[in-house]
């Protein structure tokens, strides 16, 4: 495929809107044999697949059914979409809207601007660790050809306890974010010992709830779109004896390479091509492994592949790939990761350093700070819904770094700690100029600035850094820079960072009206029911 043009810069209009409902609400579910509650998208887990051409809008109905036992707010954000000149629809709570209180419904608009795979989830407190999530798929042009697409493949960590009680279990003194996931998911399946559950626990479990099956065509090269939807563990994802060819890593399409085993970091989406080399009748593992820098009781998801003509009644007796786990969380070296379509690298015009550091509060609690601040949001004031005033402020929890005019913005990032972390930027794709070990050093570290890898999640490791690139231009708004890992963001660990505010203030940027009726709902909601906030909300 010839490159005629840069799809990350202008799309298509198709004129065609996907339209989906959604209701949110509370139900029960074994999906490893554990019986436990849960929040479910229209009484499923993984929630229904939105799937949409490159171009189309899409639109969602969201209804909040979670009405009792007790009542909860919800709001959905659209992971990796750009909300270009739609900075509401971004659905994070206490940043770009209020919460859909129950019994409200909320209808999300917004346009796919880039094409491959993805995920949406909520984001209000860690509801989506309880269920609340689901695959997303736009399909686009190709740059490498393949016969069968197998669609989305979400692999998450499991918790046994409701989510709530994990962030009590976060947000207690003394607790030092010490958590462990019960088990490691497949597209919602995988088997689970009920012999180890604790004495006195008598939770309905059985140890045979089934795996996740895919069906591979003998000579055929399939597409896998590997989503990691969890809360907290990192996934080494492989394929027993065979090579898998890496297309795209989030949104960004990416000059190929082979591999045999793919780190994932939380809200990481990596596309792959497998050919089926084997004979009809096969059977093969499929692995999701996470990693020893996770935190997990059973680390191990297994799926079946089954060739053409298999018996799927019997299980694969294949073999795990030799490649130890390198125990640092990294994605791969940057120089293997080379966007197939470049774009321009301007000159910053205001460098910052976001440091990563952790502090305990006068009530003990365990916090994570991010630029200085343990971050905490008031769902009643989002700051986008103020943004667009003359001299508007914030208050300091809520870590607005307000970049005023500046267009093009170099961010680095020192993580002096024993934990690695995945950074989620909202709105815009990150260019990532460095990784490395150590903090960062302008004397030592070479910055790629031809053609970086560009992608909306990036691990950074224990003791170590990242150096990415924003263009603040393109999308002005107050978007989330945040860890990815669930329970470091609900003890403070985002930020919000404010892009060209004095563009918000044009009657473009004029908030919509359903946004203004959704925070008096909310409003209403929470002066009759007290809200038990006891995290940083997100």
């Amino acid at each position: 495929m010839a490159k005629t043009n840069n799809p990350y810069t202008d799309a298509p209009q198709t004129g065609i809107t996907r339209r989906y409902d959604f209701n949110v609400s509370r139900g029960v579910i074994a999906p490893d044999g554990y019986e436990k509650r849960v929040l479910l998208v229209n009484d499923q887990f993984p929630g229904p697949l939105i799937e949409a051409n490159w171009g189309d809008w899409i639109e969602v109905k969201v209804t909040n059914s979670i009405s009792d036992d007790p009542p909860e707010g919800t709001a959905i954000h659209w992971h990796g979409f750009l909300q270009t000149g739609n900075p509401w629809m971004d659905g994070v709570p206490g940043v770009s809207q209020c919460p859909i209180p129950p019994g409200s419904s909320f209808t999300y608009r917004f346009r796919a601007e880039l094409y491959g795979s993805s995920w949406y989830h909520s984001h209000y407190s860690a509801q989506y660790a309880g269920g609340l999530q689901g695959p997303i798929v736009v399909h686009g042009p190709r740059n490498v050809d393949y016969d069968v697409d197998l669609g989305p493949i979400m692999v998450g960590d499991w918790w046994h306890t409701d989510y709530y009680a994990v962030v009590k279990q976060v947000m207690t003194p003394g607790s030092n974010d010490q958590t462990l996931s019960d088990n490691n998911l497949i597209n919602g399946k995988m088997n689970f010992d009920c012999s180890t559950v604790k004495a006195g626990d008598e939770t309905p479990c059985t140890n045979d709830a089934g795996l996740s099956k895919f069906n591979f065509q003998a000579g055929k090269t399939h597409r896998l779109r590997f989503i990691n939807s969890g809360a907290e563990g990192t996934q080494r994802i492989s394929i027993d004896q065979h090579n898998m060819t890496i297309i795209a890593n989030d949104f960004v399409t990416i000059e190929p390479y082979d591999t045999q085993v793919l780190t994932l970091g939380v809200g990481q989406r990596v596309d792959v091509l497998v050919h089926a080399h084997a004979e009809s009748g096969s059977a093969f593992w499929l692995r999701a492994n996470m990693t020893s820098c996770s935190n997990t009781n059973q680390p191990l998801a297994l799926a079946a592949i089954y060739y053409d003509g298999a018996d799927e009644n019997s299980m694969p007796a294949s073999t795990p790939w030799d490649v130890p786990d390198p125990g640092n969380c990294a994605n791969d070296d940057l120089s293997l990761t080379k966007p197939y379509y470049s774009m321009a690298l301007p000159e910053p015009s205001f460098t910052q350093h976001m440091d990563i550091s952790t502090t305990t509060n006068a009530s003990g609690n365990f916090l994570w700070e991010f630029g200085g601040v343990a971050a905490h949001v008031d769902y009643n004031d989002p700051p986008l819904l103020r943004a667009g005033k003359a001299h508007a402020q914030f208050d300091p929890k809520y870590n607005v770094v307000n970049y005023g005019t500046n267009s093009s913005i170099r961010i680095i990032v020192n993580n002096p700690g024993p934990s690695p972390h995945p950074m989620h930027i909202h709105g815009m794709n990150m260019f990532v100029l460095a990784a490395g070990t150590g903090n960062y050093s302008a004397e030592t570290t070479v910055l790629n600035t031809h053609n970086p890898m560009r992608r909306d999640v990036q691990m950074v490791v224990a003791n170590g850094f990242i150096v990415v690139q924003l263009d603040a231009s393109r999308n002005p708004g107050a978007w989330p820079f945040h860890c990815h890992v669930t329970w470091h963001a609900s003890a403070g660990f985002f930020s919000q960072m404010l892009f060209r505010p004095d563009l918000l203030q044009k009657p473009a940027f004029n908030i919509p009206h359903d946004v203004r009726e959704t925070c008096k709902d909310w409003a209403r909601f929470t002066k009759n029911v007290a809200l038990d906030q006891i995290d940083s909300g997100l």
